[in-house]
């Protein structure tokens, strides 16, 4: 089936979907014309008998063409096509909307949020700090978010907990604001050999994919962040940026300046055109790999403590996040 063809079946199975009842193909002709989908009520007929054949429609009669569960399933996986590269999209409307000013250190950042059953908190909470202490965060900064709490488009739950992590995305607005603009490749897996990177073992391109890639490998278990922190041999979530490589002197100075109000920097900054762990960098460009501030989510799930997390959740302000050695005293005083 041509690519002209597919549309138009699906923008059908589109019309059908929205309906709580029955159509005709004149109505669902009108529908389709006012959708932009310029189709002759004849051609209509014809696609919903082809529907009818693959078992995407029933035909009720004088009635009309209702939508099956078969129909609904090949919208679902169509969709999954038409959302490649949502993620990529959704990293630059992040990194234009958020505000941190470093020098008044004021603003909103990007956050990552990861729910957790109230009742496991102080457990986690220790769990958390061995990744922060590690340096496999992103800076030294979290905050918390209460049942009823709203991030994003992620409510918190009664008897559960919102934990928001910096995400590593708050530095590619931080150099934007500078006038740096940042290529972000892929998310992976970076291999630690006593304490230092030594490759990536996984990548996904952010451009080729609907789910961030750290969530992926949290939720699969391909993390290895309790190695990591005992001896400094493991796996860890990361990515890889891309910049112009006459920038490289200012993002160091940048990335350092980010440190030091905590919400961290490059875990290594290469050479201008020079390949980094042997990942090929365009010429006129610096490669640069950053912590993925999901990392902390990814140590509860290898220890048993389930949590639902979501990367570039949404905005907070920066004067709500709290250093990681207060977050015991911030569980006792949580609502």
């Amino acid at each position: 089936m041509n690519e002209k063809t597919e549309k138009k079946r699906l923008a059908i199975l589109r019309v059908l979907q929205k309906e709580d009842k029955p159509l005709g193909s004149s109505k669902i002709t009108d529908r389709l014309l006012a959708m932009g989908h310029e189709l002759s009520e004849r051609t209509v007929r014809f696609y919903l008998l082809a529907c009818d054949r693959d078992g995407l429609t029933e035909n009720l009669g004088k009635r009309g063409r209702r939508i099956t569960e078969r129909g609904l399933q090949e919208l679902a996986a169509a969709r999954v096509f038409e959302k490649v590269g949502y993620l990529a999209a959704r990293i630059d409307q992040m990194t234009f909307r958020m505000d941190f000013d470093l020098m008044k250190k004021a603003g909103t950042v990007v956050v990552n949020v990861s729910i957790i059953e109230r009742a496991q908190l102080p457990r986690a909470s220790s769990l958390i700090s061995r990744v922060f202490t590690a340096g496999y965060a992103m800076g030294h900064l979290l905050t918390l978010f209460a049942p009823g709490e709203r991030i994003g488009e992620i409510s918190v739950p009664e008897g559960k907990v919102g934990i928001g992590t910096v995400c590593s995305i708050t530095l590619n607005g931080v150099l934007l604001a500078h006038g740096i603009p940042t290529n972000s490749r892929f998310g992976g897996l970076l291999e630690l050999r006593n304490y230092k990177p030594s490759r990536f073992v996984e990548i996904i391109h952010y451009d080729a994919t609907t789910l961030d890639p750290l969530e992926v490998f949290i939720r699969s278990g391909m993390t290895d962040l309790c190695g990591a922190v005992e001896n400094g041999n493991g796996r860890i979530g990361a990515s890889f940026r891309e910049l112009p490589a006459d920038s490289r002197d200012e993002v160091i100075a940048l990335a350092r300046r980010l440190e030091r109000v905590g919400l961290g920097g490059f875990q290594t900054i290469g050479w201008p055109g020079q390949p980094l762990l042997e990942i090929p960098v365009n010429e006129g460009r610096v490669g640069a790999i950053v912590i993925g501030g999901l990392n902390p989510a990814g140590i509860l799930e290898e220890r048993g403590i389930r949590c639902h997390s979501r990367a570039l959740a949404g905005l907070v302000d920066y004067r709500k996040l709290f250093h990681y050695k207060e977050l015991n005293e911030r569980i006792r005083n949580l609502n």
